[in-house]
């Protein structure tokens, strides 16, 4: 299969097979009005199947989000057909109302509008901790 090339937006490329449609929901991208491409399963020499999202517009993107999702994930900025700009995010240091905390007891379940914060408490294996009560996030 052969996807058209963009000459402005934004190429995320690497995401793990099966995220893509997650990273869809997450950036809110079904609310823009540009052409947005998603290819499923691609091969890749690196990681053997990926996900690749192809945004026809310049648009704010989450990096925390994207590092949090997978920090191999790369950003592709093009302008006139060429890439400009490459980023590769970071697993965050910390987390607001991305992840939602599990515990039927931590203080986010009683006050409604405290916001969820998690914040990365091992780096090497990619865990986050709630900051009011330290349960650990689930995937």
């Amino acid at each position: 299969m052969i996807i058209g090339s963009i000459t402005e937006g934004l190429v995320i490329d690497h995401i793990p097979a099966g995220k893509a449609m997650k990273i869809y929901e997450y950036l809110k991208l079904e609310d823009l009005d540009c052409q947005v491409a998603m290819i499923r399963n691609a091969s890749s020499e690196k990681y053997g199947r990926k996900d690749i999202l192809k945004i026809a517009s310049h648009i704010p993107l989450d990096y925390d989000l994207l590092g949090y999702i997978d920090p191999h994930i790369t950003v592709n900025v093009i302008h006139d057909g060429v890439r400009s700009e490459k980023y590769h995010p970071q697993l965050p240091k910390r987390m607001t109302d991305v992840i939602r905390c599990k515990n039927p007891r931590c203080i986010t379940s009683i006050e409604q509008e405290l916001p969820h914060v998690f914040r990365l408490s091992d780096e090497e294996q990619g865990i986050y901790r709630c900051l009011y009560c330290d349960t650990r996030a689930k995937e």
